[in-house]
């Protein structure tokens, strides 16, 4: 598969990602009409979002500049073959 570089397709791929995690919560929010729901499902979002920050923001910024990832799965790869065994 290509890597997408269209400005227009990413916006595009943008929105929907959007789109689906708002209508997802929405759905989730209007099964179980509570507080708490609201209350984990912005938990949820904000812990994911801030997840994925680190996983390629703060570990290309600050941990290791020169690696570059391509997805999550090379970042979960990278983080176990870089452990250190306990001594």
């Amino acid at each position: 598969m290509r890597d997408l570089v269209d400005p227009k397709w990413m916006y595009l791929k943008a929105a929907l990602f959007l789109f689906i995690g708002l209508f997802s919560a929405g759905l989730l929010i209007a099964a179980s009409p509570t507080w708490q729901t609201v209350v984990l499902v912005a938990l949820v979002i904000w812990s994911f979002s801030r997840a994925y920050y680190f996983a390629f923001y703060v570990i290309q910024r600050y941990v290791d500049p020169t690696f570059r990832f391509s997805g999550l799965f090379s970042v979960l790869s990278y983080v176990i073959s870089r452990r250190k065994p306990r001594s």
